[in-house]
Formats: structure tokens, C-alpha cells, sequence
């Protein structure tokens, strides 16, 4: 039988936090933002957080209208973070007519939430395809199968091409999608974000208002 309770109190009653959380102090925090995400990654790691490297990307198409995905980052140093994707994907599209984009990662075990602001550039061919080979073979076929996010009239049709695509990389393990490209996102602004039960959520910004990144704490 259906439940009668509503979908708003439904959702007013779950809980939003987990019993325990980290500390963040944010005074001791590194003077870049790169530094403490590979902190909080570990620790995230390290607390058994799911897929700590899955990431939302969001992004606007040429028209201004956003859409949001997530998907894996690859890579994160001093030159920015990196995901990768077919150059021909609605998301690739969205980044050729504007290469703005915001990253959030979310981490609920430990209430943590960072959130960056900036730039996608795609990179060289060589770089594309070192991440390409670095895939798992299954990864590399289903890659190869191509046209992401099109219609999908029937589903034999996909693994009639799969099937193709794996013999592919069978035959040819060095074989790669011409299309698979790899994005770096140089970030504008980076925020830490530690949850609170008392709600004073701890908020601390790294941002490059003369070329060097400052750090300050915001309002909650």
C-alpha cells in the first residue's frame, strides 16, 4: 500500500548530517587550495567516503541554460583539476561555447563540500591519449562506441557496437578514441565548506584578487 506521508515532510524529516565530523581549523590551513584538497582527500580516503573522487560539474550552453553532471576527476595540482570526456558530448559542447564551469564535491559522511569556480581549457593530443590508454580495456571500448547522450533506438544497436569496439581494443590495445579529451579547470575560486550541527558551518575561499590566492573565512 502506498505511503500517505508527503514528499515535503519526507524530506524535512531526514537527517542532514552525520553524528560525527571532522575538525577544520582554518587558520592553520596552507596558503594554497591545492594543498588542502589533497589533505581532505586523504581524509575522506582514509574514512572510507564512496568514489571521494567523483565530482558535479556544471556548466551553460551558448544559450545560457546550465546543466549538471558528475563524472571523475582525473588529476588536481598547481595547474588546476582535470576530468576528461568526448570532444563531441553535450558537455564538451557546452565548455566550446563557455568555458566557465563550477566543481562541487560532496562528501556527506564528513559534511564537507568543496566548491570551485573557473576555467576549462582542453588539452594537447598527447596528454588525451595517455589518459585514454590508462583506461581499463572496457572503459576504452565503451569509449570508442562514441555518440554520448544521442537517441538510443534500440539497445541491441549499442551492444552491436560494443561488441565491435571491444574486438577493437583487443586487436589494438594502443588504439585510441580521437574524440577523448581531457579538460583541466583552473580555478578562479576554490571554497572549503565544513558542516556544523549548530549550523556555524565553517567556510573558508581561496580566491586570486591580484594574482596570488588569498584565503578568508565567510559568513556561515
Amino acid at each position: 500500500m502506498p505511503s500517505q506521508t508527503n514528499t515535503r515532510d519526507l524530506l524535512r524529516g531526514l537527517p542532514v548530517f552525520p553524528a560525527a565530523m571532522p575538525e577544520f581549523d582554518p587558520d592553520s590551513a596552507p596558503e594554497d587550495p591545492v594543498t588542502l584538497f589533497g589533505v581532505w582527500l586523504e581524509s575522506a580516503i582514509h574514512a572510507g567516503v564512496p568514489a571521494p573522487h567523483a565530482v558535479t560539474l556544471s556548466t551553460v550552453d551558448g544559450h545560457g541554460r546550465a546543466a549538471a553532471r558528475v563524472l571523475i576527476v582525473k588529476d588536481a595540482d598547481s595547474s588546476g583539476w582535470s576530468f576528461a570526456t568526448h570532444a563531441d558530448s553535450p558537455k564538451a559542447r557546452h565548455i566550446a561555447a563557455n568555458a566557465s564551469v563550477a566543481l562541487t564535491f560532496f562528501w556527506v559522511q564528513q559534511g564537507r563540500q568543496i566548491r570551485l569556480r573557473g576555467t576549462a581549457t582542453p588539452m594537447d593530443a598527447a596528454t588525451n591519449a595517455r589518459d585514454f590508454r590508462a583506461r581499463p580495456a572496457d572503459s576504452r571500448a565503451a569509449t570508442l562506441v562514441g555518440r554520448q547522450s544521442e537517441t538510443l533506438g534500440d539497445e541491441s544497436e549499442y551492444r552491436s557496437a560494443l561488441a565491435r569496439a571491444t574486438e577493437q581494443v583487443a586487436a589494438d590495445p594502443e588504439i585510441v578514441s580521437p574524440s577523448w579529451t581531457v579538460y583541466r579547470v583552473q580555478p578562479a575560486s576554490v571554497e572549503f565548506w565544513q558542516g556544523s550541527h549548530d549550523r556555524a558551518h565553517i567556510r573558508l575561499l581561496y580566491d586570486k584578487p591580484a594574482g596570488t590566492w588569498r584565503k578568508r573565512r565567510l559568513w556561515p
